[in-house]
């Protein structure tokens, strides 16, 4: 296992499924989260403030959903604690194969790439190098 936590944020259950299911396949987390808000995640990340080991290594992160935009949940990572921003790695996992969303994604520090969905092992490969 590389990663302690691992945090999936996609509006769409069986996407979350879909990805937990290939993530433990990978073995690369102890524990892999999922949330179908990203308010309930942003919620859940300022929790874990207080507990700094089990903020999640890796988000993965879907721009397309209902409540709060990928884009604007990034916004808000701006007003999350430095520890959360310092250990948190933002994968974009979309089926927008819009480049203006890759683009867009690029203007945040936090994100590492955009990933369109599904996820697979080849990309978890190809983050894990």
């Amino acid at each position: 296992m590389r990663f302690k936590q691992i945090l999936l944020i996609d509006d769409s259950d069986i996407d979350n499924f879909i990805n937990k299911s290939v993530l433990t396949k990978a073995k690369i987390s102890e524990s892999i989260i999922s949330e179908t808000s990203p308010v309930a995640a942003l919620n859940y990340l300022r929790e874990l403030a207080k507990e700094p080991d089990k903020i999640p290594e890796i988000i993965f992160l879907d721009i397309r959903m209902p409540e709060m935009n990928g884009f604007e949940f990034l916004e808000q990572c701006d007003f999350l604690p430095d520890d959360i921003k310092e250990r948190c790695a933002v994968y974009i996992l979309s089926s927008s194969i819009d480049p203006e969303d890759a683009e867009r994604a690029k203007q945040f520090s936090i994100v590492k790439k955009h990933i369109t969905k599904p996820l697979t092992l080849e990309q978890v490969d190809l983050i894990l190098k």
